[in-house]
């Protein structure tokens, strides 16, 4: 048995047996947390002390968190279970249904949500039922107007999923489809009704024939199917939005049928990184775990301007021939010069036979666009659209299916 296993903290024997339930407590909040790096944070935590709540936090840090989208879920469980004497009532009133008009309904935080799942489990608090005879307090629902839950989760925000919705949410999107239909090209193919004439075919006919012209051989437009191209922020505000986004592209770049010629796949956030051979794999988590290795901005900063340069330089003759259609997933918040954003975004959408925009911060009502990189690139997209829930997605089809929908572009437009 290695010698780390052997460990002995006869001062403290709560604070080990609080650290495994705690573990547990981030397992089931989605982090791959095992029994050997438990029995290391027991290791590290009796080495560095219980003094600082800063020093426990980061020593319980370097032995649960590997990745970076894992920081937030770990901050989140931390806060609850060690830091907030009164996490447990915390918890429960995010698990009872909120009443519009009654109470103030409470957004959680990223993670939050999940974070408490972890910590309650399957245990709900039991609600009260109301008296038989107390007709004031009676409540009447018409169960015609309730939608299942598979609907309710459409309309779910990402951000405020719990564990178990967003492995449902992927699974919903992995048999999502994103049809499209062919461009009429100039080339012609042999057809019995055509409205073209193929000399050429009906002169050689006619030369088996004899010399006579018997009939006349025709041409329709031969169909030509175009790229997606998929530019998606991966910076530490869109971190959750874009992951979702991914598994739907990797159901969309191994749909069978669906009519594209190819799909490419790239994420920004500080530099440009393409990651459209991983998305070729099979497996959606072999898949979107090569691209996270490659990517390595991962949750950082954005730089959407210098990544779309880079793009519009090094990429664009490559993927953008034949009138690709272009998704560009970010919320818009940059930090570079709007104007070199702007010329980026012209030369993008020049290239582009199609750009939509899809941006999750649509998803509140009084969206207005104030920020910089907002008002720089509104006016060069085709349409503008909300992406931050299944529902959202599923509408991409009817954008794609119509260009001349503007989506909320006319709306904001107007208010520039």
């Amino acid at each position: 048995m290695p010698e780390y296993i052997a460990i002995d903290i006869p001062e403290q024997p709560r604070l080990a047996q609080n650290i495994v339930h705690f573990a547990r407590a981030l397992r089931r909040a989605g982090l791959p947390v095992g029994p050997r790096r438990v029995l290391d944070a027991v290791r590290a935590v009796a080495q560095a002390g219980f003094t600082d709540r800063m020093d426990f936090y980061w020593t319980l840090h370097a032995c649960f968190v590997n990745r970076p989208e894992q920081r937030v879920v770990f901050a989140q469980v931390f806060r609850l279970y060690w830091r907030d004497p009164r996490y447990l009532e915390h918890m429960m009133s995010m698990m009872l249904p909120a009443v519009r008009g009654v109470q103030e309904e409470k957004v959680a935080q990223s993670a939050e949500k999940r974070a408490a799942q972890a910590l309650l489990g399957d245990a709900l608090p039991d609600l009260p039922q109301p008296e038989e005879d107390d007709a004031a307090t009676k409540l009447e629902v018409d169960s015609s107007f309730t939608l299942s839950s598979e609907e309710k989760l459409k309309t779910l925000d990402f951000e405020q999923m719990s564990t178990e919705e967003v492995a449902r949410a992927k699974r919903m999107l992995a048999r999502l489809t994103l049809p499209v239909k062919p461009i009429p090209s100039r080339r012609g193919m042999a057809s019995a009704q055509g409205r073209r004439i193929d000399w050429r075919r009906t002169m050689r006919a006619s030369m088996r024939q004899g010399g006579e012209m018997r009939t006349l051989s025709c041409l329709k437009p031969r169909p030509r199917w175009p790229n997606l191209v998929v530019l998606c922020d991966i910076s530490g505000s869109m971190s959750q939005y874009s992951r979702m986004v991914l598994h739907f592209l990797h159901a969309v770049a191994n749909e069978q049928g669906a009519g594209w010629a190819r799909v490419h796949a790239f994420t920004f956030g500080t530099r440009l990184t393409n990651i459209t051979r991983h998305l070729g794999q099979r497996d959606v988590d072999a898949a979107l775990r090569a691209a996270g290795a490659e990517a390595q901005d991962w949750k950082g900063g954005t730089r959407i301007g210098g990544c779309l340069r880079a793009f519009n330089r090094d990429w664009s003759r490559r993927v953008m021939g034949q009138g690709a259609v272009v998704l560009l997933i970010t919320d818009g918040l940059d930090r570079d010069d709007a104007q070199a954003l702007g010329r980026e975004m012209e030369r993008l959408h020049l290239s582009s036979r199609q750009l939509i925009w899809l941006n999750p911060l649509l998803r509140w009502d009084g969206f207005a666009p104030r920020a910089a990189g907002i008002r720089a690139m509104l006016p060069h997209v085709d349409s503008f659209r909300a992406g931050h829930s299944i529902q959202s997605l599923e509408d991409l089809a009817e954008a794609i299916s119509r260009p001349e929908d503007p989506g909320e572009k006319a709306r904001l437009m107007a208010a520039l």
